[in-house]
């Protein structure tokens, strides 16, 4: 199945109509509530209110770590909300009783003497109970002034709305100051006691402290006397300024190590000192007088090889250059050596140095460690002592300041705006208590008017037809009212021929339109009319059909309701004259059971004697024989027959038709029984054609019904004609 299908559409315009429809009863009931929410709101006690403003500040503790021994946070907005609350304990409640004396205000106090019924039903029939203690009135006295007293934080502000309602505008002024003024003096009184406990505590602990001072000052001399300590932190400084000394000493004579072990790993690789070795030394090739006696030795060598060139070998002046360049050579080396032994002795001396700065700056180390855990265990006494002395000078200014200034305590909270007395009530709200009476009746009305639709299992109209019902609706008939009929019920046997009652004759004709577009794809000449409980209307509905067919072509009425018949003697036929019965029992007598009706146009045979078993009757062979003989005589052929629920003939009778046509009575036919007459005749495979509403109430629909105006205009027309 498509899920679209299954989903039930809301017709609003549906629930319009039920709400047009009871508009009257709705108003007239929003009417009557509201008449009574006015009476009650003007006998209502009229209620004032008064409220005071307090401002909160935060302040600081005057005494030593309190936040601390009691685990305050002052600056923290949960000191706001614990003062919001102080405002709504109860103990600040009891204290305004008890200043106020409420328990002699009948409002405050509910088992004031006053407050006592004349007449209690409880006290009929259970007797007069035990009386209230002392404790249990004051008790419920308490809970009227926390119930009828509000404390309203403004936002974002130190500020505090306290509010008290009464009956009394005087006495809710009294009220909201006087819970401003407890809340200031329990706050007071908070403070004085709690600054007594802080006192005492106080000098509970100073003893202990003096004590303890004492006993820690003793231990500080006595290690003092036991290291002769005079001033450790003098010796300390000096020892620290010696290790500075030798350390960078010892780094000056590192560096210098550093400098000349290079120079003598070199010396000391060359093995033999000889001129050409010490030439490739560059710390003694840059020695100045080497430079200078190296220059020296140029000279002379370029002097011997000029000789060499001018003399020879053996001439006096080449042997005295030759020998001068000796010398020269001999003065080279010599200084080479000095200066490559002195390079020897540089190192070892500064090697020496290093070692003894070393050895120097471990002793002054161990003499600074020595010193240092001297000092440690020094300090940490010097240190308790003086904690000890802090903690003890703190506690005696604290004892001294709390003692002298205990009783000029002030709180941290001030009334900014005293409250004043109330000109107007705020309760009742007599206009909101109306307007609420009359939009919620108003509600309620049309929720009762939805309800009573919902629970409303009758048909009233086209819309209910195909919205309970589920088929289509050939058309209705309206209720003619007895001045209309003028007195004759029987006139509307003849409604359709007779004067008058036009718009009545018009929904005939509608109808008898609508039967006839519905034979056109398959005819109907044999059309079966019944209904689901007697006194629906349905022979009414029949006699008119035939007459509205009986205009337009050859139309018989044959009247099947042979346990109830009825249509002799609403056509006022002639009694005794053989019928329906006779002519399924003796089929030659056909003809004379056929009766022309005079002036209607349509010929009627009546149900006859009545017979002890209808059904057999209308269920046997010749009764068959017999509609296939009328079906050839008459173009159309219409059948009364008994209602659906009563019997089962007109379940037998759908089977031979061509059509049904089910009457429903409006706003009084159950929906379930139509529903179940209709369902009925679908199992038996009959064709039902539709439903006829019969009975309708016209004024009224057409007031609630714009859809349906078309059928309702001609009939409110002749109506208003005939009036007037």
């Amino acid at each position: 199945m498509n899920n679209q299908a299954a989903v039930e559409v809301i017709d609003l315009t549906h629930y319009w109509q039920v709400i047009r429809r009871q508009l009257k009863k709705v108003i007239l009931f929003s009417a009557a509530i509201t008449a009574l929410a006015v009476l009650v709101a003007l006998v209502m006690t009229p209620v004032y209110r008064s409220t005071a403003t307090i401002m909160i500040e935060s302040e600081e503790a005057k005494i030593l770590s309190i936040e601390e021994v009691y685990g305050l946070s002052r600056a923290s907005d949960e000191y706001y909300n614990t003062q919001f609350e102080i405002l709504k304990s109860r103990e600040l409640a009891e204290r305004v009783v008890r200043k106020l004396n409420l328990l002699d205000v009948a409002e405050f106090n509910p088992y004031h003497p006053s407050n006592k019924k004349a007449f209690s039903i409880k006290e009929m029939l259970f007797g007069e109970g035990e009386s209230p203690t002392d404790k249990e009135t004051f008790a419920a006295t308490v809970d009227t002034l926390m119930g009828q007293t509000q404390v309203a934080p403004v936002r974002k502000t130190q500020l505090v709305k306290v509010s008290v309602e009464s009956e009394s505008a005087a006495l809710a002024e009294r009220a909201a100051n006087e819970m401003a003024r407890q809340f200031i003096e329990s706050q007071l009184d908070a403070k004085i006691d709690l600054t007594k406990q802080a006192a005492g505590w106080l000098t509970e602990r100073l003893g202990g402290l003096k004590q303890k001072l004492e006993e820690s000052e003793k231990r500080l001399q006595e290690y003092r006397e036991a290291n002769n300590l005079v001033d450790v932190e003098g010796v300390d400084t000096l020892v620290a300024k010696e290790i500075d000394q030798i350390t960078e000493k010892l780094v000056d004579a590192r560096s210098r190590r550093l400098e000349l072990q290079s120079t003598y790993e070199q010396l000391q690789s060359l093995g033999e000192l000889t001129y050409e070795n010490l030439s490739n030394l560059p710390s003694i090739l840059s020695s100045q007088l080497v430079m200078n006696l190296r220059e020296n030795e140029t000279s002379a060598e370029l002097k011997v090889s000029e000789l060499k060139k001018r003399y020879g070998e053996l001439h006096p002046k080449m042997i005295a250059a030759e020998s001068d360049l000796e010398a020269v050579r001999e003065s080279v080396f010599t200084q080479m050596k000095r200066i490559a032994s002195a390079i020897e002795s540089d190192y070892l001396v500064a090697k020496n140095k290093e070692q003894s700065l070393q050895r120097a700056l471990a002793d002054a180390k161990a003499d600074a460690q020595s010193i240092n855990r001297t000092e440690f265990t020094l300090s940490g006494y010097q240190r308790e002592v003086r904690t000890n002395r802090q903690l003890y000078e703190a506690f005696f200014n604290r004892v001294s300041e709390t003692t002298a200034t205990g009783d000029l305590q002030s709180a941290n909270a001030r009334i900014v705006d005293s409250a004043v007395i109330a000109k107007d009530p705020v309760k009742p709200n007599k206009k909101l208590i109306v307007i609420l009476a009359l939009v919620v009746s108003g509600m309620f009305g049309l929720a009762l008017a939805l309800l009573a639709d919902i629970l409303d299992s009758t048909v009233k109209n086209g819309d209910d037809v195909d919205r309970k019902l589920g088929v289509p609706m050939l058309g209705l008939l309206p209720l003619v009212s007895e001045k209309e009929s003028g007195g004759d019920p029987q006139r509307l046997v003849r409604a359709f021929v007779d004067e008058g009652l036009d718009g009545f004759r018009e929904l005939v004709r509608t109808l008898r339109t609508s039967l006839t577009l519905a034979s056109m794809q398959k005819p109907a000449n044999i059309i079966l009319v019944t209904s689901s409980v007697p006194g629906e209307g349905k022979t009414t509905t029949s006699c008119n059909i035939a007459e509205a067919f009986g205009q337009m072509e050859k139309t018989l009425l044959i009247d099947c309701d042979m346990r109830r018949p009825s249509v002799a003697k609403k056509f006022g036929l002639p009694s005794g004259k053989p019928g329906l019965s006779n002519a399924v029992a003796y089929p030659e007598m056909l003809d004379e059971c056929i009766q022309t009706v005079e002036g209607v146009g349509i010929d009627v045979i009546s149900s006859g004697p009545v017979p002890p078993n209808p059904l057999e009757l209308l269920g046997s062979k010749n009764f068959r024989d017999i509609l296939d003989t009328l079906r050839q005589r008459y173009s159309r052929i219409i059948i009364d027959s008994a209602p659906m629920q009563a019997v089962s003939d007109a379940l037998y009778l759908s089977t031979i038709v061509d059509g049904v046509v089910y009457i429903v009575k409006a706003d009084s036919t159950k929906d379930r029984l139509a529903k179940e007459g209709i369902q009925r005749l679908d199992d038996n495979n009959a064709r039902v054609m539709g439903v006829v509403l019969n009975q309708v109430d016209i004024e009224r629909e057409a007031r609630y019904a714009d859809s349906y105006s078309g059928y309702y205009d001609p009939y409110a027309y002749t109506s208003e004609k005939s009036e007037s």
